[in-house]
């Protein structure tokens, strides 16, 4: 082991792909047979071989992901940090760009709805975060789709009730919440700001709201865990490893720090095609490290999706199912049914839940809206007994941007709804700000948009409140009709201050 003082000059002698060494958070690694594992492939490693690799590292990685993946004997020792020579990264124009962007958003004050966050979003983000966080699988027809089917659900208000005060708190999986809304998992989210998943654990704790964290976070977990308040719940999402004793390591040690409930994403054998994100070639230069162990090679055109995905086991089925039950007494949800028939075997299998996802659009392309599923899934699980069910919970989620369409969620069956990509571009756009800023936009929404259709509470929410003949009547391609287009003035999102 070097000493910490001579330790940056020892470790620019191996820099080489025989020797690798790189320093991460002032500790010294040998990564040199890592380099064809590593799933960005090895050219951005041995870019920083013998260096700080620091800034290349941080924007995507968890912190604790090299010290997990890489044997405890590659771990060669600390460096003194002041004996490094931190690479000063050049101002771009395209930096300045951004910097500029950032500086003419709008005021959060003129922020109204959760379509003005993604319009910001698209505007400051990095190509490559855009690419990867808006791609949606092949034709994208899916991720289209899921935001269209509330559209095809109309309300029946009732009237002339008293909704003085109208009351939209309520329990998921035993765990109280300001709303029947929970943020869902979205991974990387240092791609869009510096401070990640840490945006949304902070504001989910000051305003009642529970966070699903995600197996790709770009936090580790426990400094998600750790940002958390005493007391405040956290769902874990789960990506299904090859090697189940890492699985089993991850999701105990969930349930030893307190996480309430187990999420098990089941709609990802394998990674959809999303081209968006396949075009950046984003792991060329940007460099994905192991997020989990067991990892494979994947081809570098793939895009960031790929890279970090490929310990996910495709083999995992139903005969998994009691394993996970026998190593967890956390409730067990399986993410991502689509149809009757998997719904009653999740019901018989003795998992507490399912939800009704497509993965945002992301996985497999002209797959229903987990929306358009619910009531054919609803009527399914009424077969085995009174519904609902206290002890079998129906979430719903993508293509959520506004609370009338958790209400009609609701209205359709669903126990709660998940949002996703909503509150990642709300960070994304202003930070934790951005987030406090959606649960407050939500909770004005679900107040106006309650007191219209006349409940009182979320028990008034029933299927005769709204009118899904059309929902499963998917509107075909047709011409567009110009001359109305051309005399329409369409709606905008909030503006920025000067044009660049």
């Amino acid at each position: 082991m070097p000493d910490p003082s001579s330790a940056t000059q020892t470790v620019a002698e191996h820099n080489s792909r025989d020797s690798c060494w790189i320093i991460v958070h002032d500790k010294i690694y040998d990564v040199t047979e890592f380099l064809d594992e590593h799933p960005g492939g090895s050219k951005i490693i041995l870019k920083y071989a013998g260096v700080d690799a620091t800034e290349a590292y941080e924007p995507i990685h968890p912190p604790d992901a090299i010290t997990t993946n890489l044997p405890i004997e590659k771990h060669i020792g600390a460096v003194d940090p002041n004996t490094i020579i931190r690479t000063v990264k050049q101002v771009t124009e395209e930096d300045r760009r951004r910097q500029a962007l950032l500086d003419a958003r709008p005021p959060i004050d003129e922020i109204l709805n959760f379509h003005d966050f993604e319009a910001v979003a698209k505007t400051v983000l990095p190509a490559k975060a855009w690419a990867y966080y808006s791609s949606g699988g092949d034709d994208e027809i899916t991720i289209r789709e899921n935001r269209a089917a509330f559209q095809r659900v109309w309300f029946r208000p009732r009237v002339l009730r008293d909704v003085s005060n109208v009351d939209w708190t309520t329990t998921i999986l035993g765990q109280k919440s300001s709303m029947p809304v929970y943020i869902s998992a979205t991974a990387l989210g240092k791609l869009g700001h510096p401070d990640g998943e840490l945006n949304v654990t902070r504001a989910a704790a000051k305003h009642g709201v529970i966070q699903m964290i995600p197996t790709l976070a770009s936090c580790s977990f426990d400094e998600i865990v750790d940002a958390a308040q005493p007391g405040q719940p956290l769902f874990l999402q789960l990506y299904v490893n090859r090697d189940r004793e890492i699985t089993k390591r991850y999701v105990q040690h969930a349930e030893k720090r307190g996480v309430k409930a187990l999420f098990i994403t089941v709609d990802a054998p394998q990674l959809g095609r999303r081209e968006k994100d396949m075009r950046m070639k984003a792991v060329d230069d940007s460099g994905t490290a192991k997020v989990q162990e067991g990892q494979q090679d994947v081809k570098k055109d793939q895009g960031v999706s790929r890279a970090i995905s490929s310990f996910i086991d495709p083999s995992l089925s139903w005969k998994d199912i009691p394993w996970f039950r026998s190593i967890t007494n956390m409730p067990i949800i399986l993410k991502g049914v689509a149809t009757p028939e998997d719904a009653l075997l999740a019901y018989d299998a003795g998992v507490q839940g399912i939800v009704l996802s497509n993965h945002g659009g992301r996985q497999l392309d002209t797959s229903p809206s987990g929306l358009e599923n619910l009531p054919p899934i609803i009527a399914a699980l009424r077969t085995r007994g009174p519904w609902p069910n206290p002890n079998f919970a129906v979430f719903v989620d993508g293509g959520v941007r506004r609370a009338s369409d958790v209400l009609k969620a609701l209205a359709l069956g669903a126990t709660a709804v998940g949002i996703g990509r909503g509150f990642l571009y709300a960070f994304c756009a202003y930070g934790q700000e951005g987030v406090e800023k959606a649960i407050q936009i939500l909770h004005d929404e679900f107040q106006m948009n309650m007191r219209l259709i006349g409940a009182r509470n979320l028990n008034e929410i029933v299927p005769e409140m709204v009118d899904a003949s059309a929902l499963h009547s998917r509107v075909g391609l047709s011409p567009p009709d110009n001359l109305y287009f051309n005399t329409y003035q369409p709606l905008t999102t909030a503006q920025f201050k000067n044009k660049l």
